[in-house]
């Protein structure tokens, strides 16, 4: 098998499907690596960036620096010193506690999984169809013509040269 052989060969479906094995691999990777907060106060300002502040839109409350989000900082700081508690039932403490919707990024369970799975799920379907597509055309554009086609489109010139 010659080099070029083996590069058309690698273009097509296997290639492809080794390259989407590959980002499965590396998103998985990617999305299960624990590197968590090492001390207290590293915990702590994890958890704040995840929480909403109750008053300001799209701010965190790490990032606010009004009465309601230094009173659930101190909360936070509190929960964590006392280290009865891991990051996920602080925050569900913490959104049980205030009323207002205090997360930043939904959970990944439920219907606020859907926000997160819908986009994925477009796009994987909308490049399929691109490659459906693609290569319909190109099954298309790499037809031969015969030699009935080339009789009708001489026909078709000299019809065209003797005007109308």
């Amino acid at each position: 098998m010659n080099r070029s052989a083996a590069w058309r060969r690698a273009k097509g479906w296997p290639g492809w499907a080794l390259l989407g094995v590959i980002v499965v691999a590396l998103l998985a990777i990617g999305a299960t690596r624990a590197g968590g907060p090492a001390t207290p106060e590293e915990r702590v300002e994890a958890i704040s960036r995840r929480l909403a502040c109750p008053i300001c839109d799209g701010e965190s409350v790490f990032e606010s620096r009004n009465n309601a989000s230094a009173s659930i900082r101190q909360e936070v700081r509190t929960q964590v010193a006392e280290g009865l508690r891991t990051d996920d039932e602080i925050i569900s403490f913490i959104e049980q506690r205030y009323t207002a919707r205090v997360l930043l990024v939904p959970r990944a369970t439920g219907i606020d999984a859907l926000v997160w799975a819908l986009p994925v799920v477009a796009f994987v379907c909308a490049v399929a169809g691109l490659v459906f597509t693609f290569r319909r055309w190109k099954r298309a554009a790499d037809t031969v013509p015969t030699e009935g086609d080339r009789v009708l489109v001489d026909a078709a010139l000299r019809a065209g040269l003797d005007g109308p």
